[in-house]
């Protein structure tokens, strides 16, 4: 089952991954493609979906490896889209069984408790089994992709500009803008009830000018 945690070697175990610049991408097209379906879907129907729609490449020349890492940066995705979600909506995350509710259940706060492990492991960069360079290329390589399907202008936006679109000022830390990015990105996707696609794009184009500040 993909969901289930590797052994890592004690090579990857030691390696030092720490937190890289900017957000998994895959987490915007995860939501597209979740929001636009009623049904559940299974982990690897989700990937074959983002495969089709460009935003998955091969990851590594080991078979076995391409595939954990194809999963680790969709699991990574798909807890990141978890929390950015609640409390208003409940994305369940099950091997087989993944889903957005528009309704949070009752038990919640016991549903979280019961994959702490499983998400903490998931969103954790160090259980990557690479070298934080090679994380950064490829989260860029990936965001290259993006602004491709999205259609971003390729010429990045002035910081004080990009900042205003946040509706922030230069004394914002990277915590404010990161927060922000999350916060306006999960507003205006086309995909929401009030979602605005060219809205959405400048908050993308933005974000591409600040998130090697954030």
């Amino acid at each position: 089952m993909l969901l289930a945690k590797p052994s890592l070697s004690a090579e990857a175990q030691s390696a030092k991954v720490s937190t890289t610049k900017g957000d998994n991408p895959l987490i915007w097209p995860v939501l597209s493609v979740l929001q636009a379906s009623n049904q559940s879907w299974k982990i690897h129907h989700l990937a074959t979906e983002l495969q089709n729609r460009g935003l998955i490449h091969q990851l590594d020349e080991n078979p076995g490896n391409d595939l954990f890492k194809r999963n680790f940066l969709l699991m990574n995705a798909l807890f990141e889209l978890q929390g950015i979600l609640l409390p208003k909506q409940w994305l369940q995350v099950k091997a087989m069984e993944i889903q957005i509710f528009r309704l949070v259940p009752s038990n919640v706060n016991l549903l979280i408790m019961e994959d702490t492990s499983l998400r903490e492991y998931y969103l954790d960069w160090n259980n990557y089994d690479t070298s934080e360079n090679v994380v950064r290329e490829l989260l860029e390589a990936f965001w290259s992709s993006y602004k491709s399907y999205i259609g971003l202008n390729v010429n990045l936006m002035h910081k004080g500009h990009a900042l205003r679109v946040f509706e922030l000022d230069e004394s914002a830390t990277p915590r404010d803008i990161r927060k922000q990015w999350r916060r306006l990105a999960l507003k205006w996707h086309p995909d929401r009830p009030e979602g605005d696609a060219a809205r959405f794009r400048e908050v993308c184009e933005a974000w591409q000018s600040l998130r090697d500040i954030a």
